[in-house]
């Protein structure tokens, strides 16, 4: 797969302590595993001078006090909460330059009330390389979410965090089918 690198951007979903680190809130080992991978992306849009986001799962201590109906908290325990090293990205990463960007965001897609779509607008992206973890929800989420607003969103399969393989699975087969494209680190070339 050939992407232009004025055109793209590497999208690096919540690569943080509080997920990939051992010592993390909501640690999985596959989490900590798409590290490595992920970094090599990074690195390969970076030489390529692809721009690249990170983004950071973050959450006000009292966000979910309010809450109706959408409580992260009450599904998943309190994690990433603002202001802590759980909610940092890991040491791995190292977010540099104007054409690197790190979004906070308090949902599953980044796209949900975030300057994520101002940023990748302003600058011409179109095409977008997503990775990071958890495939079936953070990442998933947020690529469907730009598919929706006009980006080509692929999935790269073997840079992604999750608990059960089954859920790296459905993710990957529901981002393929429904709304955009997924591909393997070694498929992808900036030309």
């Amino acid at each position: 797969m050939e992407f232009d690198p004025e055109r793209t951007a590497l999208v690096v979903v919540d690569v943080q302590n509080g997920f990939c680190h051992p010592e993390g809130s909501l640690y999985a080992p596959e989490s900590g595993a798409c590290v490595e991978p992920v970094t090599d992306l990074v690195e390969t849009a970076r030489e390529a001078g692809a721009r690249i986001v990170y983004t950071r799962d973050v959450h006000p201590r009292e966000q979910f006090e309010d809450a109706h109906y959408y409580d992260e908290f009450e599904r998943w325990g309190e994690h990433v909460v603002e202001g802590t090293w759980d909610a940092e990205l890991v040491d791995e990463l190292d977010p540099r330059g104007e054409r690197e960007h790190v979004v906070e965001k308090h949902t599953y897609d980044a796209f949900h009330e975030t300057e994520l779509d101002g940023w990748l607008s302003a600058r011409g992206v179109e095409d977008l390389l997503v990775c990071g973890t958890l495939a079936n929800v953070c990442v998933l989420h947020t690529a469907s979410s730009a598919g929706l607003r006009d980006y080509r969103p692929v999935v790269v399969t073997d840079a992604l965090g999750y608990i059960e393989a089954e859920h790296k699975e459905y993710a990957v087969e529901h981002a393929d089918w429904l709304f955009g494209e997924t591909s393997e680190r070694g498929d992808i070339e900036f030309v």
